[in-house]
């Protein structure tokens, strides 16, 4: 008997293992809600969680402890999640970061901000490919070993392109907008 019970651990069907989620259910809800104190963002979390088990199935290796993998994988979406909106709310405006350029504080000009995101997308087109793309899929979130992944470059190579694509736009926004953040500083004390 234990065999047989061994054995439809190591052949898990798709009906086993949403039963065994199912089963979850509410720990990964109250988990949810626990990461994120908000009702609204624990139901995208659990659903988000939910979706990557299902179509990550068969990276589940049975015999492990389900609940951790279904844990860990919440978690990272969490973090990930976190990690994209704080990068997406610290574009830096000025070279000396003065101030933030995508801060919540205060009212900005819309004019002004669409102006220099025009200006700064230019910038960025204007990079060679082969540090443009490291670069966009950096400022998207992504990791650095998920884009060497990605683009099959060793690690090391796409940290240095990261490095010289920040280095190549600072050099360009220095030129451009020296004198712009100085007068706007002084308009601004």
């Amino acid at each position: 008997m234990q065999f047989a019970g061994r054995f439809n651990l190591l052949n898990m069907s798709t009906l086993e293992f949403n039963d065994r989620f199912y089963q979850m259910t509410g720990m990964l809800q109250a988990f949810a809600f626990n990461l994120t104190k908000n009702p609204e963002d624990a139901k995208d979390l659990y659903q988000e969680t939910a979706f990557r088990a299902m179509t990550n199935r068969e990276k589940f290796r049975p015999g492990t402890n389900f609940k951790a993998w279904l844990f860990t994988i919440m978690k990272n979406i969490f973090i990930n999640s976190y990690r994209r909106r704080v990068k997406r709310n610290s574009i830096m405006e000025s070279k000396d970061n003065l101030y933030y350029f995508a801060s919540r504080d205060g009212i900005g000009n819309r004019a002004e901000t669409d102006i220099f995101m025009k200006e700064l997308k230019k910038l960025i087109a204007g990079l060679d490919e082969s540090l443009r793309t490291p670069f966009i899929l950096h400022y998207r979130g992504f990791k650095y070993q998920e884009i060497a992944d990605q683009l099959g470059i060793p690690l090391g190579t796409i940290k240095s392109r990261i490095f010289f694509a920040r280095k190549e736009l600072k050099s360009h926004i220095d030129k451009r907008y020296d004198n712009y953040a100085s007068t706007r500083l002084a308009h601004r004390y």
